[in-house]
């Protein structure tokens, strides 16, 4: 599959939840300013607009919605950032900035 991406990605391990047809547990692994990769177990299709909150920090979480791009079974599937209000991207791009930052607690590589 071809990157097609212009955003550094960040290598993550997140906690999320996505509303497919119920509560889905997953993990973010890989995510930047335009999208994320959903590790899941859960079925999405190609063009489904899901909406999934990830935890951030200390038990706060943002929601945030995605159009699907890719999927690969059984794996997860790849989400492109739709419809962010003003404040989620700003919430967003600024939990970026700070993942960007060196922390011990926090490991996160651009790649």
């Amino acid at each position: 599959m071809d990157d097609r991406r212009s955003e550094k990605r960040l290598e993550v391990c997140l906690d999320a939840v996505w509303d497919g047809h119920g509560n889905r547990p997953a993990r973010i692994t890989d995510l930047s300013e335009g999208g994320c990769f959903v590790d899941t177990t859960g079925e999405a299709y190609i063009g489904e607009v899901l909406t999934f909150h990830v935890e951030i920090s200390d038990g706060k979480s943002l929601e945030l919605r995605g159009e699907v791009a890719h999927h690969m079974r059984p794996v997860g599937f790849g989400l492109r950032f739709v419809d962010l209000t003003d404040e989620q991207r700003e919430v967003l791009l600024s939990f970026i900035e700070y993942l960007n930052k060196p922390h011990d607690e926090v490991r996160a590589t651009l790649r």
